[in-house]
């Protein structure tokens, strides 16, 4: 056989093997991965935590969450009552329907759930979440019902979990805060010298100092609306300007005291952005901000106003 006539049989035995090979690799990619599954874990008047299950399979791209005010849902996408649409999700338009996305490897995040594990996010206080990307970033409504569902997100070798079932969560009863207990960051940057919706100005400052750094209430309510997109002096920052604006309005300092001295501490002359380029990582940060989270939502010191 000649040089050239047997280059053409090898051509076509790996022409033969890569073709029957392939079908098993799309195959591969092509697996389903198990849906989550989702479940009310708490609320406060402006946020509702969610737990998140994963299936056999885990969420190894991560995960999404979706959510509408039930409100929304009841009616469908025609947004009429008493049509055959209700009870089904609106149209997804960019604002009838909010979206969050928890993937990657973010220090602190929690994206990656093991098969048959879970974890809880909290929806309305996702500026702080580390790595999460949103389209919905405010706080949630008072006294509102809300509609949720979740799917895993596709990986190169997954493709994306079916939608989880819809489960139905609330927010507590709207109340203002009051002297004596704490609420979250999420509501006094909601009702900051920029109120969101019908809310009024209920800081009892006009200016707070983080660190060794004066803010005004302006500087201080662009730092309550930016992301903390894994820069730990942003999120601590958040729980700190809480925690001052809760002990102003009166709550006992007792249980938060030295922590607000350590956050200061640490800080030092750091600008907080949006107004400066500060930044100091999620570990050096993390210990201080889950203790003023805790003041903040009740879990240690006088409790929530709820």
């Amino acid at each position: 056989m000649s040089r050239s006539g047997s280059g053409k049989v090898l051509f076509a035995f790996l022409y033969a093997f890569l073709a029957s090979a392939l079908p098993a690799v799309a195959a591969d990619r092509s697996e389903k991965q198990s849906a989550p599954s989702l479940a009310c874990a708490g609320a406060t008047r402006l946020s509702i935590a969610l737990q998140v299950c994963a299936g056999a399979s885990g969420t190894p791209g991560g995960f999404s969450i979706e959510w509408t005010t039930a409100a929304a849902f009841r009616a469908g996408p025609d947004a009429v009552l008493g049509t055959g649409d209700d009870n089904s999700w609106p149209v997804g338009d960019g604002a009838a329907i909010c979206t969050a996305s928890f993937r990657g490897q973010a220090q602190f995040s929690r994206r990656e759930i093991p098969p048959n594990q879970c974890v809880t996010v909290e929806i309305g206080q996702l500026l702080d979440d580390s790595g999460a990307t949103t389209s919905c970033s405010g706080s949630l409504e008072c006294s509102s019902a809300y509609v949720f569902r979740s799917t895993a997100r596709a990986t190169t070798a997954h493709a994306g979990a079916p939608l989880s079932p819809e489960i139905r969560c609330g927010t507590l009863f709207c109340q203002e805060a009051v002297s004596g207990c704490t609420v979250t960051a999420a509501y006094w940057r909601d009702h900051g010298p920029v109120p969101t919706r019908a809310n009024g100005f209920e800081w009892g400052v006009p200016s707070l100092t983080l660190g060794s750094v004066v803010y005004t209430g302006l500087d201080l309510q662009a730092i309550l609306e930016t992301p903390a997109d894994g820069n730990g002096l942003i999120a601590l920052a958040h729980q700190l300007i809480a925690a001052k604006l809760n002990l102003a309005n009166g709550t006992d300092p007792a249980a938060i005291a030295d922590t607000v001295a350590a956050a200061d501490q640490l800080i030092g002359s750091l600008v907080v952005p949006p107004g400066g380029s500060g930044y100091l990582s999620l570990e050096k940060t993390w210990g201080l901000t889950q203790l003023l989270t805790g003041y903040n939502e009740g879990a240690v010191g006088p409790g929530h106003c709820d």
